[in-house]
């Protein structure tokens, strides 16, 4: 046995015993794919192990999560912190060895995967920030952006719709630093592939402009080597590397599904080990595979390392501006100062929030060289443009307008991808009705704490004769429910300026901008800190307060002027304006206290959308002014009256509390 197949049984092997240890686990994959990742990771990919957060270095995607116990085995071996102990840990409690990768949980994780399809387009992302990044920073003999990325992915992920949208876009843009590394080993759970799979892989990627290369055995490392060596000579087409493997090679039911998701269990994992040539006691590294993995990954990658690092600090004394731009856009610092922005807006003045949304990216992007903005083919209406800013595509990586085409789900993928590179800070904006498309990819925002931010717009039934289709009534409710969402759904132009500057410089959580089409009078006066809140008191009460009216974006507005009438007619309400449910909900109990009074039970709350999630607000003694049924075509005056969202039902739907 030489030492490459050593090191592979070491893989293998490492991979049959987590699983089995942890009596679950999908070896299937593991089994299969252990010389492509031991090829990739020993001979192509640039990492420093010690240092893996390294801007320059090579990102990995392991698109098929369930293939985790593989990952976790090479980056133990490559000298990650990630110890013996941690995969005798595997899927368990607390452990660093999760059943999937999970980014900020794992070291050498680069994105966490687990449901099939997003780890192609969110690989996408990451390419695309390499791509926009170095034609920003390099300069002639400094490429300091300069590296690939790599994606393991496998059957499972060719029958998701999403990993089509994403690679139609890197196709498109020429996105030759990507490399896809395909385990076709034609099983999936269910069984063979012919199930419900027979297109032509090949000819579908090749009419997406990609090359398209094949290893026709999976055990042949001086094939898997060759390709991928090609691959990375084609810089104007990303790359799938076709590999064909047996689904838990060894196994005694190798090639077939009962081998995907189960472990394979004492007597046929010591006999998978037999054939491989490697009987050893279970979770056994023998020292000629740590050196291995030590004088092909680590030393070669801190070669790389101390290279890049010489280059950077000749770079820092010679582009000094350029090198602190990027230096503080890799650790996320953004920021917005919109108060000149807020003198052209004075009281009364009305404007559409998507308009204002607009405005506000554009002080942004001249703020932030480093800002994006993009849609899912909405610009137009969505407003996400930045003017002059150009579009991004293969004849102009400097452009900063990101057109995703009619892909949303993709679009959300590409902005965790484009996140995770660091560096970049990314906003796209689509219809709020259709955050359900994106809602899978925005869920995996939320896991990694990705910092995106989604302008959504047309928040309501005010969207008007396009009717119910396009016309949210549960999205909102929907994207409240998500952990670590941050959602924000401004009144006006102070509401809105706040809310973005909060999008901007939170580190730590995607953000949802829920915008108007219609126009909204500029009326609040919030400040920063109000909108950090949550909520506040907008109009306040004039002496004994008996009610609150609690209300969201353009409906604001309305519960202001109710509140006049009703002090007319001897009922004193405070007004609160509640852009952020979340927000709110993070504030200490005091606070709390100080706008919602609890001795005030009489509360009247209004939204154009679902009730759902507001009774946790107005009480059980309060009454809402919602919508729960799907909406009309009909201009938007006329359903937003017919809705009951004009101010004389406001009054009369007070007054019958």
């Amino acid at each position: 046995m030489n030492q490459s197949e050593l090191s592979i049984a070491t893989i293998r092997s490492l991979g049959i015993d987590m699983i089995n240890k942890a009596k679950s686990g999908h070896p299937g994959m593991v089994l299969g794919s252990a010389p492509a990742l031991y090829t990739l990771f020993t001979k192509e990919l640039t990492v420093n192990p010690k240092d893996s957060a390294w801007i320059n270095r090579d990102r990995f995607v392991l698109a098929s999560g369930h293939a985790s116990a593989l990952l976790y085995s090479l980056l133990h071996l490559s000298g990650y912190d990630l110890s013996m102990d941690d995969l005798k840990q595997f899927r368990q409690w607390n452990s660093r060895t999760p059943g999937h990768p999970e980014y900020q949980v794992t070291d050498g994780v680069d994105a966490s995967s687990g449901p099939l399809g997003q780890g192609i387009p969110t690989a996408v992302g990451m390419a695309l920030a390499e791509r926009y990044l170095a034609n920003r920073y390099n300069k002639n003999d400094f490429n300091i952006i300069d590296h690939y990325t790599y994606v393991l992915c496998g059957d499972g992920d060719m029958e998701e719709g999403v990993t089509y949208e994403g690679a139609s876009l890197a196709g498109h843009l020429s996105l030759g630093k990507l490399i896809v590394l395909y385990d076709s080993n034609k099983t999936t759970l269910d069984g063979p592939i012919e199930l419900a799979f027979s297109e032509n892989v090949k000819k579908r990627f090749e009419a997406m402009d990609w090359q398209v290369l094949c290893v026709n055995d999976g055990n042949d490392i001086s094939a898997l080597s060759s390709a991928i060596k090609k691959a990375k000579k084609d810089i104007f087409k990303p790359t799938l590397v076709i590999i064909n493997t047996i689904i838990g090679y060894g196994s005694a039911n190798q090639g077939t599904s009962a081998v995907h998701g189960s472990p394979l269990g004492e007597i046929d994992g010591k006999n998978a080990k037999l054939s491989y040539g490697f009987d050893h006691e279970d979770f056994y590294v023998p020292q000629e595979v740590y050196d291995d993995f030590n004088k092909k990954v680590v030393i070669r990658g801190q070669k790389a390392y101390k290279k890049w690092t010489n280059l950077w600090h000749t770079y820092q004394d010679k582009y000094p501006t350029e090198a602190k731009e990027l230096d503080d856009a890799i650790n996320n610092q953004f920021h917005l100062d919109y108060n000149e922005f807020l003198k052209d807006y004075p009281d009364g003045k009305s404007e559409a929030t998507r308009v204002t949304s607009e405005k506000i990216i554009n002080v942004i992007a001249k703020q932030n060289p480093n800002f994006l903005s993009g849609t899912a083919d909405l610009a137009s209406s969505t407003k996400t443009v930045i003017k002059d800013g150009g579009q991004f595509g293969c004849d102009n990586y400097a452009g900063r307008n990101l057109y995703f085409g009619i892909r949303e789900f993709a679009m959300v993928c590409i902005m965790n991808g484009i996140t995770l590179h660091k560096g970049l800070k990314v906003a796209a904006g689509g219809f709020l009705v259709f955050s359900d498309y994106f809602k899978a990819a925005l869920r995996m925002s939320c896991l990694m704490k990705l910092p995106i931010i989604l302008p959504l717009s047309h928040d309501s039934i005010a969207v008007g004769e396009d009717g119910p289709t396009h016309q949210p009534i549960e999205q909102l409710a929907m994207l409240r429910s998500m952990v670590n969402l941050q959602v924000i759904r401004a009144a006006d132009t102070y509401e809105m300026s706040a809310a973005w500057k909060k999008a901007l410089e939170t580190t730590d959580r995607p953000t949802a901008l829920i915008l108007t089409r219609q126009n909204v009078e500029n009326i609040t006066h919030a400040t920063y800190e109000d909108v950090c809140h949550g909520a506040y008191i907008v109009s306040a009460e004039k002496n004994n307060m008996e009610g609150i009216i609690i209300a969201t974006g353009s409906e604001v507005s309305l519960a202001i002027q109710a509140q006049k009438i009703l002090l007319d007619k001897g009922h004193d309400v405070r007004v609160v304006s509640m852009p952020s449910m979340d927000l709110f909900d993070q504030q200490d109990e005091a606070y709390k206290e100080s706008i919602l009074p609890s001795s005030i039970r009489k509360r009247l709350g209004i939204e154009m959308s679902s009730d759902f999630g507001w009774y946790k607000y107005i009480g059980l003694d309060g009454r809402m002014m919602s919508v729960n049924e799907f909406g009309k075509s009909a201009p938007a005056s006329q359903i937003i009256e017919n809705y009951g969202f004009i101010l004389d039902n406001v009054v009369k739907k007070y007054l019958e509390m």
